[in-house]
């Protein structure tokens, strides 16, 4: 039987519903090495933003049973390197591209945004909205509505690319802060980003990373994202693409199944440098056993 992957987001077209996750890919040259990026659906770029970023001080990274904590702070070479080693590279590869945008202010989002629409070398942007906003004394713009909103309207006034918002999970009902990103003019959804966890080393007594807290990722929170790209699904009308421990084909036809047109893995690169082909292809075989033709059989299915 012939298998579509093929994925219709929004006028974007991908070959493919599958992507490496933001932060855990960096540009791609590392995984080029292992196999070619136009077997992709799509390569989303580390975070990037106005001016190069050392993060936080190490250790950083930490294991935990059923993934990881990282509290890598947003680390990157800053947009006019991206701009001029980076994305030109990336976009020799023929695959898509989504430039994941992280800022300190409204007015970072929107220059970094600004000048990667007129560059030409990227296909989408995806809003980070979980970095803290300095002008209002660190509160994350994305926990907050109406904080939101008013991000993703100014954003939406220099953006000429589709235009996608990354939620945090940390919020008490992710639905608002999705019909916050639609009313101001998001294009469509990419979640969830990290939960906030801890790690106590028994050796020193104290946290595991020099952050404290991290973000965690990896097969643990899979259960919670399906929940929330559900729950989205049922209240907003955009593409969605779902990630959040994804880690086989199967996985993948669960999001789905949940609502989400496309789907980003994250943590399972880190194990498996071939995750994200071997992911396609698990599904592919996954859909020809079911007798699916094509992805928008099961799109929501579950709703």
């Amino acid at each position: 039987m012939t298998v579509d992957l093929t994925v219709d987001l929004g006028g974007l077209k991908l070959r493919n519903p599958v992507m490496p996750a933001s932060g855990c890919f960096g540009f791609g040259r590392e995984y080029s090495e292992y196999y070619s990026l136009d077997t992709l659906g799509a390569v989303v770029v580390k975070a990037t933003t106005l001016k190069p970023r050392l993060g936080n001080p190490t250790p950083r990274v930490t294991e935990v049973t059923g993934g990881m904590l990282n509290a890598i702070g947003l680390a990157n070479p800053g947009l006019s390197k991206v701009l001029t080693e980076e994305l030109p590279w990336l976009e020799r590869q023929n695959v898509p591209i989504f430039v994941n945008v992280a800022g300190d202010t409204v007015e970072d989002y929107c220059s970094v945004v600004d000048e990667v629409c007129r560059s030409g070398l990227a296909q989408a942007i995806e809003l980070n909205v979980s970095c803290p906003n300095v002008e209002l004394g660190g509160l994350a713009f994305g926990v907050n509505s109406s904080v939101l909103r008013g991000l993703v309207e100014e954003v939406r006034k220099v953006c000429t690319l589709p235009l996608y918002v990354k939620l945090s999970p940390n919020v008490t009902r992710i639905q608002d802060l999705a019909v916050a990103a639609a009313s101001g003019g998001a294009d469509g959804l990419s979640l969830i980003n990290t939960l906030v966890g801890m790690q106590i080393d028994l050796a020193t007594r104290k946290p595991a990373l020099a952050n404290k807290t991290g973000g965690l990722s990896g097969p643990a929170i899979k259960p919670v994202a399906v929940r929330m790209v559900y729950e989205v699904a049922r209240e907003v009308n955009l593409p969605i693409v779902g990630m959040g421990g994804i880690c086989s084909g199967r996985d993948v036809a669960e999001f789905i199944m949940a609502g989400a047109w496309a789907v980003e893995v994250g943590t399972a690169n880190f194990t498996d440098p071939y995750a994200c082909p071997r992911i396609v292809a698990e599904l592919k075989s996954f859909m020809e056993a079911e007798g699916i033709k094509n992805l928008e059989e099961i799109r929501g299915c579950a709703l």
